[in-house]
């Protein structure tokens, strides 16, 4: 299955072809990976730039740590961090994510220009899709809930398929929506090598395809399988975005853009040809 996405800015996105990579910018100062070190506005707009030189198709900005145990942040708090660096951001050419799960914080940084909504909490809160059908907004929707049948991959699919049936009743098109797994957001060390090992039966839902977007860069399952710190993850991440590029997944989300934009281009054309 292939799609265009036609922003409301005028950008567009293509899924089905090559992989596109996602692009992580946090502007808070307690994010896991890089906390603080794009807090400022200087530094997060260089930031941008240096991640579109580096291949990234779509910059995804977080104002808020999802990391566990992070302090929550207001909606007004969070908009303010993000506006005062959107505009300069929106105008570097690539499509804007924003990675958040409340649809007032979502719905003001689509009017200043952003193209694409992140919910960690999978549209949990109904009037995100609301948001999403206003702006005409393709959406990611994350797993994130603690698995209840014993069986990880038949619970992700239990969610795909109640946010479609969710979002088809309050009229926003289903081809919008793209599924996130949600490595390490309520699951267990078993169930995130369960979900990678298996991402190829998350690829389709009762014989219709979707499209899939999987965030493994540098989290706690490498941490957890090769004994290394945060800032040794790399490699591991890698390794992970090939598979999951070699399973189908048409987004991955990653920190080190550089590398895994290198490691995107030979997977892709190995396996799957031509030239993009």
């Amino acid at each position: 299955m292939k799609k265009i996405f036609k922003l409301r800015d005028g950008k567009k996105i293509k899924l089905g072809g090559r992989t596109l990579v996602m692009g992580i910018l946090n502007v808070t100062p307690d994010s896991f990976s890089d906390g603080g070190k794009y807090f400022s506005t200087e530094a997060a707009i260089a930031r941008a730039v240096q991640l579109i030189e580096y291949g990234a198709d779509i910059i995804d900005i977080g104002a808020e740590s999802t990391r566990p145990h992070a302090a929550p942040v207001s909606a007004d708090e969070e908009f303010a961090r993000i506006e005062k660096i959107l505009p300069a951001i929106v105008n570097l050419g690539v499509p804007v994510s924003i990675d958040t799960y409340k649809p007032e914080v979502a719905a003001q940084v689509l009017e200043l220009g952003a193209s694409i909504i992140n919910d960690v909490h999978g549209l949990e809160d109904s009037r995100m899709i609301d948001v999403a059908k206003r702006f005409g907004a393709p959406v990611v929707a994350m797993h994130s809930e603690k698995c209840s049948d014993g069986d990880i991959i038949a619970d992700v699919k239990k969610f795909f398929r109640r946010t479609l049936a969710l979002c088809t009743a309050r009229g926003l098109d289903a081809k919008k929506i793209i599924f996130d797994p949600g490595i390490g957001f309520g699951k267990t060390f078993g169930d995130d090598l369960t979900i990678l090992r298996r991402l190829d039966e998350l690829k389709s839902l009762d014989e219709q395809k979707i499209f899939l977007m999987v965030g493994v860069s540098r989290k706690r399952v490498i941490g957890r399988a090769t004994k290394l710190r945060i800032d040794e993850r790399d490699e591991a991440t890698g390794a992970l975005c090939v598979h999951a590029i070699a399973n189908g997944v048409d987004i991955v989300r990653v920190h080190n853009v550089k590398m895994i934009s290198r490691m995107r281009l030979m997977t892709d054309r190995l396996l799957k040809g031509g030239h993009f």
